[in-house]
This record gives C-alpha cells, structure tokens and sequence, in this order.
C-alpha cells in the first residue's frame, strides 16, 4: 500500500501530473490539455491520500475504485498512475502510439490500475453506479459538465439515490467549457448542487483549485451513510498552465513550434514549483 501523503505533497503530486501529462503531450504533438489540467487536483487528493489502492497489486479485491467518466482526460490518469508506481513512467511516452498500453481513452484491459473502460460520454456515471452498487468499497468518478447534458448520467443519479449508495461520490469538473465553446452558451447547467440534490445526493460546491478544499469535501463524503455525494468543482479549463489557460479554445490543441515552446516554459515553472514543495 501506499503511504498518505500531507497536504504540501499533494499539492506537489499535482503539479507532477500536470507536469508529466504536459511532456506526454508535447510528444504526441497534440491532446486535450484544458480537461487534463482541471482535473489533476483531485486525482492528487484521491491517489494521494484517500483512494484504497496498491500499485503493486493493482486487481487487489477489497480495493476502491476510480472510474473516469470525462475519458478524454486519460493523459492526466496515466501521469497519475505512473507517478505512483502501477507503471514504469517512461510508458507515457507512448500514449495514444501503435501498440500502446495507454490509449487515448482509458481501458481497463489494457492498463494496470485503470478499473473501468470509459470514452463515451455519459456512460462511465452508470458504470460507477452500478459498481457501487455491488461493492461495498467506496467508488470514485469523475465527470464533465458538458458531459451532464447527457441524459444517462441522470438516470444514474436517480439510480444511485434511491439505492441509498452511500459509497458512490461523483466529482463534476466544473470548468465552464466543453468541445465548441462555453457550457452557458451551448446548454447552460444552471445550479449543479441544486441539480444533484433534488435527486437525492449530498451535494457540495467546492474551490476545484484547492486541494485543501477537495481533501475536506472527500472527508464530508466518506462521512455521508445514507446517500451519495456529489462534489461540484469549481474549476478553470487548463488551470495551473497559464499558457493553456489563455487559450479560449483549450479543450484539444495540436502544437505549432511557438505553443510548444511556450508549453515547455511552463512545465519549467511547474518543475520551479515541485522543487520549492519540497
């Protein structure tokens, strides 16, 4: 098993991801950098501290389980992954490549610590329901706003509510965007706590930039016994990159010489930042 890391060292775990995501990326030439980013805070908190897992037995029985509904964001899970120890770190070199074990989406048959197969969205919300449902670890998702538009990931909440699943807590990466612009202007979300709780959940608004916050939203959930939780991340597509940041249309980019340069002048801050947390 892993030891729990304090609060200083998730925050530097999170900024390893976003790190080794980015160079991932930078290899390929080109990948969903905004949704990777906005949720390498919580993967930190989940794989740092509170998510039952052992890198060395990764189909351990009475491990909890993680399913990434948002499966474009794969490169942010495989980075995670690797950095705790389910795989050799030079594997993200090959994401997405002929032969990979780390193909663009996440796949269970392919990649140790990887519980559920995930890529269409709206799916991996009924996956992680139904775990839920025949576990009694706790089982963890995360899911994009845009994402929420589709109506199976509705369905599910009302399943997981009137089961009483306690252990099921579903993060939404709240990060204002999706593939063709700004979630108010596509299909607006309206009030996403409002949402989730009239379905039933323990709902929670929280700083998606703070891992501080997420570790207490994490607690607040695990305490919960009669309902499932929903923590809503207040999130910024490409946070912590301000280069990806700046970008309007972040959601997936293919690098030119001057974006990759000015990518790698922010991985050099992020290192800065790493060794100054240590």
């Amino acid at each position: 098993m892993q030891s729990l890391l304090d609060l200083r060292q998730i925050e530097a775990f999170n900024l390893s991801i976003k790190k080794e995501m980015a160079k991932a990326l930078l290899n390929m030439g080109y990948g969903h950098f905004g949704g990777c980013l906005s949720v390498t805070e919580t993967l930190a908190c989940l794989y740092g501290r509170y998510l039952k897992h052992d890198p060395a037995t990764p189909k351990m029985q009475d491990r909890d389980l993680f399913v990434l509904s948002k499966g474009h964001a794969g490169p942010a899970l495989y980075a995670t992954l690797a950095l705790r120890g389910f795989f050799d770190i030079e594997w993200l070199k090959t994401i997405n490549g002929n032969g990979t074990n780390l193909p663009s989406h996440a796949d269970m048959n392919k990649t140790p610590g990887v519980d559920m197969t995930t890529g269409s969205l709206g799916q991996g919300i009924s996956c992680a329901a139904g775990m839920a449902a025949g576990t009694e670890s706790t089982v963890y998702t995360i899911v994009g706003d845009g994402e929420l538009q589709e109506g199976q990931c509705w369905e599910a909440a009302q399943f997981a509510a009137h089961h009483k699943l306690s252990n099921l807590v579903v993060f939404v990466d709240n990060n204002k965007r999706q593939l063709d612009g700004y979630i108010d202007e596509i299909q607006a979300s309206f009030d996403l706590r409002e949402k989730f709780a009239s379905f039933g959940f323990n709902a929670i608004d929280v700083d998606g930039k703070s891992v501080e916050a997420i570790c207490a939203a994490i607690e607040t959930a695990q305490a919960e016994t009669e309902r499932p939780t929903a923590i809503i991340l207040d999130t910024e597509k490409g946070q912590g990159m301000p280069t990806v940041e700046a970008i309007e249309a972040n959601h997936h980019l293919r690098l030119d010489d001057n974006l990759r340069a000015a990518i790698e002048a922010d991985i050099a801050m992020l290192e800065q930042k790493i060794e100054e947390l240590k």
